[in-house]
């Protein structure tokens, strides 16, 4: 399969409501596509980056310019098959959320091809999943109250808090108190503490919780396996994995009992399945985090988290919990289960009429 151009396209969707964590808040969704056009058809694929370097060091308009001068070019030469292309750009470093995109949409294009789906091809075993949804900082308990009981009652399986030093303890007891202890409940600091609070974090061991999430830095295993031998919650960690060596790492120094695997964060679907395969192997369950995407990175999300070792629900939440309007058609909780798409591909494509109303720049690259 040779790539003939690839088309880079900025899309801004408004948020329903804020969406606020310990990193900042959020009001639109600024997402950066990729299609790729090749003699055997097209692919898509959506970045990751957020607009600015506070979750990871990707951002969208660095990432735009490094699959623009890097990622792309070096595509063109070679005969592109899904295993063809983290080889063809392992002499860029960094850039996993970039070179997701690239990887995904070369892999979406190669699979519509072949008629399979990204979910058949990754090895799902599963047709559809429970879902769960992550509930941003709000300015008030009661606040928060109204949108747990919204999400419980439209059948999510499991709730996130996202907490901050200050928005912790007293959040997770009012949740805990008024929805009793049946329900799924965890929380996600987004590295939001320091060691010394780890005595602090342990209170949380109270409120029966499914797992705490990446309290700490990234680079901070010590604190995190700290932590672990100091409470009975499972430590989850996500921004401090981003490769199978990695997850290796954090397991052999008992940092945690649980992955959150997000695509782009750890450079592609197949990286995921290979960090997945590791969790596995160790005993330890995985689940699917979200970065607010589009239909084109739900739908793919959901091919992901299909995989046997995915027994957690993950932040794949349905598309009336951000958008009113997204890209594709949307995605609709069912019994409290999304359904994986079965087409070729990620099973999905963006609607014209959505995609043009909400682009805000496009670009062609075409093959020299």
């Amino acid at each position: 399969m040779k790539l003939e151009g690839v088309e880079l396209r900025r899309v801004a969707l408004p948020l329903v409501t804020p969406f606020r964590t310990s990193l900042g808040t959020q009001t639109v969704r600024d997402a950066l596509l990729v299609r790729v056009a090749t003699d055997e058809g097209e692919g898509w694929a959506e970045c990751a980056a957020e607009d600015e370097p506070t979750y990871s060091p990707e951002y969208l308009e660095g990432a735009a310019d490094v699959i623009r001068r890097f990622l792309v070019p070096a595509l063109f030469p070679i005969d592109l098959d899904p295993a063809a292309v983290a080889p063809a750009l392992r002499h860029l470093r960094g850039h996993p959320m970039a070179k997701s995109a690239v990887e995904a949409a070369v892999l979406d294009a190669w699979l519509r091809a072949r008629g399979m789906s990204l979910a058949a091809y990754l090895g799902a075993v599963r047709r559809s999943l429970p879902v769960g949804v992550s509930v941003g900082i709000t300015d008030t308990i009661d606040e928060l109250l109204d949108t747990v009981d919204r999400h419980l009652a439209a059948g999510y399986a499991r709730v996130k808090l996202k907490i901050e030093p200050g928005w912790d303890l007293e959040p997770v007891a009012r949740v805990r108190e008024t929805f009793g202890a049946g329900v799924m409940l965890t929380v996600d600091a987004n590295t939001a503490y320091r060691p010394a609070d780890a005595r602090h974090l342990a209170e949380l061991d109270a409120y029966g919780l499914a797992m705490i999430e990446q309290p700490f830095a990234p680079d901070d295993l010590h604190a995190h396996a700290r932590l672990a031998a100091m409470i009975g919650t499972p430590i989850c960690l996500d921004e401090s994995i981003t490769s199978a060596r990695d997850a290796v790492t954090a397991i052999r120094q008992g940092a945690c009992s649980i992955i959150n695997i997000k695509p782009g964060r750890v450079g592609g679907y197949l990286e995921a399945r290979r960090i997945h395969d590791v969790a596995t192997a160790h005993g330890l369950p995985v689940w699917c985090g979200g970065m607010l995407e589009t239909g084109l990175g739900r739908a793919a999300n959901l091919a992901l988290a299909a995989l046997p070792g995915f027994t957690l629900p993950g932040d794949i939440s349905a598309t009336a919990r951000y958008y009113q309007r997204d890209i594709t058609a949307p995605f609709t909780l069912v019994d409290g289960e999304l359904a994986v798409p079965a087409g070729p591909g990620i099973g999905i494509t963006p609607e014209p009429s959505d995609l043009e109303a909400l682009t805000t720049a496009t670009e062609w690259i075409p093959a020299p």
